[in-house]
């Protein structure tokens, strides 16, 4: 491919893996995932195979990410199957090899599987530690099964865990959520990501909400648990980093860094996205239609974008103010030729009245969200989008 980032030396470059399988799928969940089939997963793991024989990766990834889905379902022999499929692509493994797991799906045999190959940071889908909770959500997995699971990564020797928590789950209160975050600190992984739970269309928890089931949390209360969560993890040492990432030092994701700083990653597997020189896609949401793909010779995407120098330098502007470190509007400019551009002064202006609102602090080309600038993250992004259309 040609590369429209040209101009920016030194281009970090991912891999990103889609599983398509899980054995139920969440009420809150609308990612692509089916219970599987023995003869779909080993479509699924050739179909791998053929996808990176077709489109190879970049001879050097530094980092790779694993998600679905869950990856944690297919067996310790389908996991070696899949990663040397990869791994025999790559020059060297990479850096940081994430994996995502249900708690339901982890054991012994499969974690070391996943060592013994490479795997360097695992991420858990934990959702809760109150059994109410977790059966409101369609969460399969039980609370023993949590502890169980965590057990057997740290026995195993993993030494990078994150754990996933959601809040604002309807009948959850804030002091729920406080115990959650105890609980997550007591267990002491090296990361802690946290998400409000959105209802995503057609879901089934959507549905519960549509039908007057269940009721939102109202938007001034989510503020009051982003609070709580950025004060309880800050006093337990864990930096934020992201508006829902928390790490102990040197613990970041750095595929996810990456990847908010609008460098280059491949996507494999149905429903996978990648952005690689001028082009963002997203695979086929179908395992059929992926295939079919694959057989004929030509991908099948249900989303591409041919990007420009705006529409990269927008994105990386609103991901990049959803981080704690900031922009560096200087090299923001360099990168993304926007020196003299209208975008450039319209935003001048915008941040302008970002730090009069004490929405954002800025330090010489630097600009950073405050707390409370942080707390409207979703609104300034989309702010942002309207001044680059």
């Amino acid at each position: 491919m040609n590369r429209l980032q040209e101009k920016a030396q030194g281009l970090k470059q991912g891999l990103y893996l889609h599983v398509p399988f899980c054995a139920r799928q969440c009420d809150f969940c609308n990612f692509y995932q089916r219970p599987p089939s023995r003869a779909e997963v080993q479509e699924f793991i050739q179909g791998i195979a053929d996808e990176l024989d077709s489109e190879p990766p970049p001879a050097t990834v530094d980092t790779m990410f694993w998600g679905g889905g869950t990856p944690g379902l297919l067996s310790p022999t389908d996991l070696r199957s899949l990663a040397e499929s990869v791994l025999s692509r790559l020059a060297k493994p990479p850096a940081e090899w994430t994996i995502e797991m249900a708690p339901a799906t982890v054991n012994q045999e499969k974690i070391k599987t996943l060592l013994e190959l490479g795997v360097t940071r695992f991420s858990m889908g934990v959702q809760s530690f109150q059994e109410p909770l977790l059966e409101r959500l369609g969460r399969v997995h039980s609370l023993s099964r949590i502890y169980k699971a965590y057990e057997i990564l740290r026995q195993c020797g993993a030494d990078n865990i994150n754990l996933d928590l959601i809040f604002a789950i309807p009948g959850q209160s804030l002091q729920l959520w406080e115990q959650d975050l105890a609980e997550a600190i007591r267990l002491g992984p090296e990361h802690i990501s946290t998400y409000c739970l959105t209802f995503e269309e057609d879901t089934a928890l959507w549905l519960r909400l549509r039908k007057g089931e269940i009721e939102a949390t109202a938007p001034a209360d989510e503020a009051d648990y982003y609070l709580q969560t950025w004060a309880q993890l800050e006093a337990a040492d864990y930096a934020q980093y992201e508006v829902s990432n928390f790490a102990r030092p040197g613990k970041a994701c750095q595929h996810n860094l990456d990847t908010w700083a609008m460098q280059e990653w491949a996507g494999y597997g149905p429903s996978a996205s990648g952005q690689q020189g001028q082009l963002r896609y997203t695979r086929a949401h179908s395992l059929e239609e992926w295939l079919a793909g694959l057989k004929a010779g030509k991908p099948a995407y249900a989303d591409t974008v041919d990007l420009s120098p705006g529409i990269l330098a927008t994105d990386a502007l609103i991901f990049g103010l959803r981080c704690n470190r900031g922009v560096n509007l200087d090299a923001w400019a360099k990168r993304f030729d926007m020196t003299g551009t209208a975008l450039a002064s319209q935003l001048n202006t915008f941040i302008t009245s970002l730090t009069e609102d004490g929405l954002a602090k800025r330090n010489g080309s630097l600009i950073q969200l405050t707390r409370e600038g942080r707390l409207l993250a979703d609104r300034i992004g989309v702010e942002i989008l309207e001044l680059s259309s």
